[in-house]
């Protein structure tokens, strides 16, 4: 056998290794979605603090405090999935990849649950517990499923890193 072989022969990541893979929405070669995703992950993961917080306090802080986490988590999520959204549809060698379709599909589900559980806080901040608080647990849990892709994406298929030659 050779090294290759036992290294593990898949001939799928193969036949799409040599598409492109750079960033096509960029700042002086720095992808710009892979900066603007830490955005919305934190204001989920506020969100669900705040829901938190105010299902233990009854503070009505926490429930103005959600409020404006959920609203920024929506915004920046779908700053952050236009840009993702360019990436994928400008790059062959994302578009080719299984894994780039699975964290959109993720990310677009946060998304789309992240604006939900704002604009239910904006008819009624009552509604928090329970529902606000459940649409936060699940948000949190989209994130961890879109991050764990996106991160996929970055160390196994090396999307959007500028890889200098070694001399």
């Amino acid at each position: 056998m050779s090294e290759t072989d036992t290294q593990g022969h898949n001939p799928v990541i193969e036949k799409v290794a040599d598409k492109p893979v750079e960033s096509a929405v960029a700042v002086a070669g720095h992808p710009l979605h892979a900066m603007s995703v830490h955005f919305p992950i934190a204001f989920v993961i506020a969100a669900l603090g705040c829901d938190v917080f105010y299902w233990w306090t009854a503070d009505p802080f926490w429930l103005r405090a959600g409020i404006w986490a959920a609203g920024f988590a929506f915004a920046a999520g779908v700053a952050a999935g236009s840009i993702g959204t360019a990436e994928l549809l400008m790059v062959p060698g994302i578009r080719a990849r299984v894994a780039s379709w699975t964290h959109a599909v993720a990310a677009m589900m946060l998304i789309s649950v992240a604006g939900l559980n704002w604009g239910i806080r904006l008819a009624d901040p009552n509604v928090v517990l329970p529902h606000g608080l459940m649409l936060s647990v699940l948000a949190s849990i989209f994130t961890g499923l879109a991050g764990w892709h996106g991160g996929k994406l970055v160390f196994d298929h090396g999307i959007g890193l500028i890889i200098s030659e070694k001399d």
